[in-house]
C-alpha cells in the first residue's frame, strides 16, 4: 500500500512553489496522486499532479498532469513544475514516467520534449481506458526516464 509523505506537501525552488491541494488514495482504476497548486512569486499560475505507480490506464492518462492558467502561459511554468515533481516519483523507486497530451496540443508536447520525454506513439485511445469518450482525440504518448 502506498503511503503519502508530508515532506512532499511543499516543493520549492528559486521562485516557484508547489503547494499541496490534495493527496488522493488509489481508486478502482486511478493511482494514488499528489495534487498541487503552482505558485510563482506566491501568485497562483496553475496546477499539477503526479500519480504514483503503474496500471493500464496510466499509459494513456500519464503520470503527470498539468494545467497553466491562460494568462500565465508561455513562460515555461509547466516544464519547471514538472521538474519539481520528479523527485516525488523517484522516492518510491519509479524509474520512468508516461506523460501524454492530445495530438494537437503543441505547447504541451513541447513541454514534454523539453523535459526529455521520448515519443513512443501517437494513438487512438482504447475503449477500455477509463476516460474514453466518443470522439476523444488521438494522444501523444511519451516516456520520460528518471
Amino acid at each position: 500500500m502506498f503511503e503519502f509523505l508530508d515532506r512532499f506537501d511543499r516543493i520549492d525552488n528559486e521562485d516557484m512553489t508547489l503547494r499541496i491541494i490534495e493527496k488522493k488514495e488509489a481508486g478502482r482504476v486511478q493511482l494514488p496522486y499528489y495534487y498541487y497548486e503552482i505558485l510563482v512569486d506566491n501568485v497562483p499560475v496553475g496546477k499539477i499532479s503526479i500519480r504514483i505507480g503503474d496500471n493500464f490506464h496510466t499509459y494513456y492518462n500519464g503520470h503527470i498532469g498539468y494545467e497553466v492558467d491562460e494568462g500565465a502561459r508561455g513562460h515555461g511554468y509547466a516544464r519547471r513544475a514538472c521538474e519539481l515533481v520528479l523527485d516525488v516519483a523517484r522516492f518510491p523507486g519509479m524509474s520512468r514516467l508516461y506523460i501524454t497530451c492530445t495530438e494537437d496540443n503543441a505547447p504541451s508536447w513541447h513541454t514534454i520534449e523539453g523535459l526529455g520525454g521520448r515519443l513512443l506513439e501517437i494513438c487512438e485511445l482504447p475503449r477500455e481506458y477509463f476516460a474514453w469518450y466518443e470522439g476523444i482525440p488521438r494522444h501523444r504518448i511519451y516516456q520520460l526516464d528518471l
